[in-house]
Parts: C-alpha cells; sequence; structure tokens
C-alpha cells in the first residue's frame, strides 16, 4: 500500500501529525510525505524513525519527499532503558522550560537562580529524561547561553535536550542554537505525557 501526504504550506506539528494518521491507517507500506521546509522535513523524519519506519529523503525543486516504510526492518537500540553514555541513573523526568529566567519577582534573582538550577540537575541523581525549551525558554540552548556549559553535559550524559522550531523562528535564534536538537509540538507532547513533566 502507498499514501502520498501533501503537507506542503503547513504548520508545525501539521506534517507530522498527517504522517502518524496515514501510518496509523496501514499495517504496513509505504506513506510520502511531502514538505517544503527543513524543519518539517527534519521532524518528519524524527518522528517516523522513532516509530521503527524506514526513511528516506529526496529533495525536488526546493521540496522534500519522504519515503516512509512501514514495517521495514530498523536496527535495534540493544541500550538499555536505564544507560548513560556516563553509567549514571536514568529517570523518567520531564523537565519544560518555558522562559530564560526561574521564578516570578525578579529577572536578576531569576538569572542567577537558573544557573544554579541546571548546575544543581547536572550534579543530581537520577538525571531526568529530558530537557525541553519552549517559548522564551528557547533563548538557554544558544549561543551566549548563561547555562550552555551545564546543558551541554547533561546532553553529553544522556539527557535529551529539545527546543521549539516555531520558538526559535519566531525569535530568529534557529541558526544560533547551540545545544540538542530542533523539535516540534507534537514530540514535546509526546515526551511531556510519557515522563513526569514538571513545568518551569
Amino acid at each position: 500500500m502507498s499514501t502520498d501526504i501533501d503537507a506542503r504550506g503547513l504548520a508545525c506539528p501539521q506534517p507530522v501529525i498527517a504522517t502518524k494518521k496515514a501510518l496509523d491507517a496501514i499495517a504496513d507500506g509505504v506513506v510520502t510525505t511531502i514538505v517544503d521546509n527543513a524543519a518539517a522535513k527534519e521532524n518528519v523524519v524524527k518522528f517516523a524513525a522513532a516509530s521503527g519506519c524506514g526513511v528516506s529523503v529526496e529533495e525536488q525543486g526546493g521540496h522534500y519527499r519522504i519515503r516512509i516504510t512501514k514495517g521495514a526492518p530498523v536496527a535495534a537500540d540493544k541500550s538499555g532503558p536505564g544507560d548513560r553514555p556516563d553509567g549514571r541513573p536514568t529517570g523518567d523526568t520531564v523537565y519544560l522550560i518555558t522562559k530564560d529566567t526561574l521564578g516570578h519577582g525578579s529577572d536578576d534573582l531569576g538569572a542567577i537562580l537558573t544557573k544554579s538550577f541546571f548546575y544543581t540537575v547536572r550534579e543530581s541523581q537520577p538525571l531526568p529524561k529530558a530537557i525541553l525549551f519552549i517559548n522564551g525558554g528557547v533563548r538557554l540552548s544558544v549561543a551566549g547561553s548563561p547555562v550552555l556549559d551545564h546543558l551541554r553535559a547533561l546532553a553529553a550524559a544522556g539527557v535529551t535536550v529539545l527546543s521549539c522550531g516555531t520558538c526559535l523562528d519566531f525569535f530568529g535564534l534557529k541558526d544560533e542554537l547551540a545545544v540538542g536538537g530542533v523539535t516540534n509540538m507534537y514530540t514535546i507532547l509526546d515526551h511531556l505525557t510519557a515522563g513526569k513533566a514538571i513545568t518551569l
């Protein structure tokens, strides 16, 4: 079975959701999703790969044709659910960071608390499962961030670090992303519902 999805012009996370619906509707076969920007391409590819599908991408005239094969053999991840590169245990906590300072009342104090928070997370056990940045929080994952060293250490230890692509675009910061990956609202929601979510 083969299905084509024309997701050109659709805002995040609509291309991913349209792809998911098409894949859910078939037991096996091919879904080809067409998108018109690199961010949508990356989001659909990541979703398909995470769903255990085979993926290939072809660029044609500024558009991307993403061929997703459901039922294709994909190499299994042999690491255990609690494995980290440094051997530290994994928790199920997911932090949703919504701004670049912590708390309300004083932004100067909030900046100090933010540094303290990420240092503490870096040194604690178990490590969080993921740290997700949305809205003004994405300023913490770009070049010049006061907590960049902590975030890089956490990412190197195996913590998933993701920043909202729509938010990075809104603030004109996508080219300055310095740690982790770009994501979409579908993936953010997936992480939040799969773990113990804490919003800051």
